[in-house]
């Protein structure tokens, strides 16, 4: 967005809404969700991380490939281990 040469008030303002958005959306999951089986909230979970790592390949892997090359993989490798290691810390 900086490069298209938008303003930081646009940019941070977008960025801003987005975190409200994603905050109420979690809210409303979890009220939603909390009366649902445990097998239900993982095939969600599993299908949303699949969104999450389509969405890693299509878009923003080629682009970080661009910058670390070779160490994209094991840098997208290193941050699913720490959210699978933090993830796993909150549940104990």
């Amino acid at each position: 967005m900086k490069k298209a040469k938008r303003p930081p008030g646009y940019i941070f303002g977008l960025w801003g809404a987005i975190a409200a958005i994603s905050g109420v959306a979690a809210l409303l999951g979890f009220a939603v969700f909390s009366h649902f089986s445990a097998a239900v909230i993982a095939a969600t979970t599993a299908v949303a991380a699949g969104a999450i790592l389509a969405m890693l390949a299509d878009t923003m892997i080629p682009e970080a490939f661009e910058y670390a090359h070779n160490l994209t993989g094991l840098i997208t490798v290193a941050g699913f281990l720490i959210a699978f290691m933090l993830s796993k810390l909150g549940s104990s």
